[in-house]
């Protein structure tokens, strides 16, 4: 392999066909099937599917099938077998459906501008991770211009992985003898904890989403005449939160909800503590004088990757402030949204949670948590040496620094499945998602030096793995 050609190409063909094309898909808006209930008649997952697979087509990949399946009411696929040369296989894994807009956009932004400044490319769905199928069919056609070989490579391209992969065990289930049994897994859809080296994701938390509704009146009533004779429901809300979380500190008091960390995991936190220092905190937009929960770096990547963590993610029952009188509200409901640790059921998470709340509600009040997700997390099997080495040498190869290990907390409920399903298979979970690049959220943007190098080492270890 030589490296410069291989970089050399990676290079170019970001420059000139993938970020142009990248562009493109940021100006369609194909939400999830989640936050876009008419997704199907609006077209815009179809534009994006026929955006992806004509750019794919023109690649002339030796030997490419390349397949859009959509199966009733389902969210489309794509899956594209490159054979190799050699019995071996590499699953690739992306998505192509994007979050909703969100707020808070800077004036000359939006989610479905595409704006390149400088070295970032803002709008929703670049980063997050519209640029995987490019990055993965490019480091294969790097490795066969200079005629090296690979084991055979299967990308798999969904299209529900922001409502929670929805329709893919279905899939896996109709594709799996064409995917066949993989040997390495490339998850493309994860971070990075900066963009000056490879990153490997060790860990991903699991996610309990529901609505708490608490109900006292059957409508609202002067709160001069009501309050001190009936409890607010916000009251009541807060009372039965603080059942949850302890407001002093934000630690879960969920027995179910808490693990025990492995202590490989804690060893590979403080090297990324050592390597990421206080960036960890200081890359967030808070207001000036805003402190982090600690300062001790190893404890917030702990906090945020194998402890479970509480947010608030939307309410009802509470009008606009202009529009707030002085009534004692019927109602008062939030979104809850609660990340659990990489191994903790989601099932018996949930299931303690909706107990929590619900019993013995204070004065009686009715009170609901109506789940709406569950997904497990995931925990990396035991990495193999020669991964890690392909991994090492890939990152000092092409950033010239080595590779860290760190975990997310975020959520990609397909790798548990994958994990479930592939028990001997190897993983290199990775992704462009950086410091500010602040995925689901305003002012998304696609760090681009990270994701050409990104390529490069896919195609390094593409082009090493499994022989």
């Amino acid at each position: 392999m030589n490296t410069d050609k291989l970089k050399d190409f990676i290079y170019q063909k970001w420059d000139h066909e993938i970020t142009p094309t990248l562009e493109t898909f940021i100006s369609i808006p194909n939400k999830s099937p989640a936050f876009d209930k008419n997704w199907k008649k609006n077209g815009y997952m179809q534009q994006a599917v026929e955006l992806i697979k004509d750019w794919c087509l023109q690649q002339n990949i030796k030997g490419m099938q390349l397949e859009v399946i959509c199966h009733d009411d389902r969210t489309p696929v794509i899956l594209i077998d490159i054979p190799g040369q050699f019995d071996k296989t590499i699953l690739l894994y992306g998505h192509l459906d994007k979050q909703p807009e969100m707020t808070g956009w800077a004036p000359d932004l939006g989610p479905w501008k595409p704006v390149l400044k400088g070295d970032k490319l803002y709008g929703r769905g670049g980063a997050d991770d519209g640029y995987a199928v490019f990055c993965a069919l490019t480091a294969i056609k790097a490795l066969q211009e200079q005629n090296l070989s690979h084991p055979r490579c299967v990308v798999l391209i969904e299209a529900s992985e922001e409502s929670g992969s929805v329709d893919l065990p279905y899939y896996m289930d109709v594709l799996g003898a064409q995917i066949g049994t993989p040997e390495l897994i490339i998850c493309l859809d994860s971070g990075c904890g900066n963009y000056q080296q490879l990153w490997s994701t060790t860990s991903l938390r699991g996610l309990v989403n529901g609505d708490l509704t608490v109900e006292l009146l059957t409508e609202g009533v002067h709160s001069g005449y009501g309050s001190g004779v009936y409890a607010s429901s916000f009251r009541v809300l807060r009372e039965l939160l603080s059942r949850l979380e302890d407001q002093e500190n934000g630690s879960i008091l969920v027995n179910e909800l808490n693990v025990t960390i492995p202590q490989e995991r804690i060893e590979q936190a403080n090297l990324a503590a050592d390597a990421l220092g206080d960036d960890v905190y200081t890359c967030f937009p808070t207001h000036e004088g805003v402190e982090p929960v600690t300062e001790n770096v190893t404890e917030l990547l702990l906090n945020r990757t194998w402890r479970p963590q509480l947010s608030i993610t939307g309410a009802d029952g509470l009008p606009l402030l202009e529009d707030a009188g002085n009534v004692l509200r019927p109602k008062t409901a939030v979104k809850i949204s609660m990340r659990i640790p990489p191994t903790c059921d989601a099932r018996k998470a949930s299931q303690a949670i909706k107990k929590v709340l619900e019993s013995n509600p204070p004065y009686n009040a009715k009170v609901h948590f109506d789940i709406q997700q569950e997904a497990n997390g995931w925990n990396a099997p035991k990495l193999a040496d020669w991964l890690h080495q392909l991994s090492d040498d890939a990152s000092m190869q092409f950033y010239g620094k080595p590779v860290g290990y760190i975990g997310e907390g975020g959520s990609i409920p397909f790798m548990a499945m994958l994990g479930d399903k592939f028990p001997d298979a190897q993983f290199l979970i990775t992704g462009v998602l950086g410091p500010n690049s602040n995925a689901h959220g305003p002012n998304e943007f696609l760090h681009i030096p990270m994701a050409k190098n990104l390529t490069c080492c896919v195609a390094y270890v593409i082009g090493s793995a499994c022989k």
